[in-house]
């Protein structure tokens, strides 16, 4: 097993993690970063071909298993497909819920589909995902879950967007339930970017031009604070120093005064490039 990140040390030789939303954004640098620390892996996402292209490439540049699961996550049928690959055949050592989307209309504006749809990618599968895997891990007493959550769920600092509530969350979640499965020696974390490089925010339609250099982080580098802070046992992983200080603001700033500046000035605290 590799000395790095070896988040679950579970003693046998190979290692198995499942990445949802894998073709893309930290989604994409978490298996590459995984299938070449000896993870064998299992890649979940919407398009076929574009998946079984990704697997072939780890495969042959790191000679790992990658098993594709083409699969919607925001579909009863894709959820369920996935849940049955968590809890059937061989085990899995770790779990990385990444898929998700934003929205980038206001609530006031979209229409209940496309909410319905932003619950069940962004909090429903992470929901259903995490409860599939964890009954085996527990009764190893090995296994990890990273959920890929955002800064943004810190504080509502978009008017109108639905998104921050869904990492909101998300973050919650893995909290708690990262307590109630740490005596059994599985961990749950939420990591939380601030806006990373990806592909993420083109492919939802947000303009980030405008967006200072400094703000942006390195999906590698968002990933190895992440695999550092699960090591450690945390139960929320923010990167980057500039980002631990915005939650901290986020956190202790009154909400009237909060509001007022998301009024006045354009505060970015980052949606998480998946």
């Amino acid at each position: 097993m590799p000395a790095t990140p070896d988040p679950v040390a579970t003693g046998r030789t190979d290692p198995l993690a499942v990445v949802t939303g894998a073709t893309a954004g930290i989604g994409a640098a978490f298996a590459r970063r995984l299938a070449r620390d000896g993870y064998d892996l299992v890649l979940v996402a919407r398009d076929a071909t574009r998946l079984d292209g990704f697997a072939t490439e780890l495969s042959e540049r790191h000679g790992r298993s990658v098993e594709t699961l083409p699969a919607d996550l925001s579909t009863e049928d894709g959820c369920a497909a996935v849940e049955r690959r968590l809890t059937g055949g061989r085990p899995v050592d770790l779990l990385v819920n990444n898929a998700g989307i934003a929205l980038t209309r206001s609530f006031l504006r979209t229409t209940v589909e496309d909410e319905a749809r932003l619950l069940r990618l962004n909090v429903s599968s992470v929901m259903r995902l995490t409860h599939a895997v964890l009954p085996t891990m527990t009764e190893r007493r090995a296994g990890a879950v990273i959920n890929v959550s955002s800064v943004a769920g810190f504080g509502a600092l978009e008017a109108g967007s639905t998104y921050s509530a869904t990492k909101a969350w998300v973050t919650n979640f893995s909290e708690s339930v990262g307590q109630a499965a740490r005596p059994y020696g599985v961990r749950v974390m939420a990591l939380c970017p601030g806006f990373t490089r990806t592909e993420f925010h083109q492919r939802a339609g947000i303009n980030t031009s405008s967006m200072p250099g400094w703000i942006w982080l390195d999906a590698d580098a968002v990933i190895d604070d992440g695999l550092r802070d699960l090591r450690k046992g945390r139960l929320v992983s923010v990167p980057d120093w500039k980002y631990k200080l915005a939650v901290v603001a986020l956190r202790h700033t009154p909400q009237r005064l909060l509001h007022r500046l998301t009024r006045s000035t354009k505060v970015l605290v980052g949606r998480g490039g998946r």
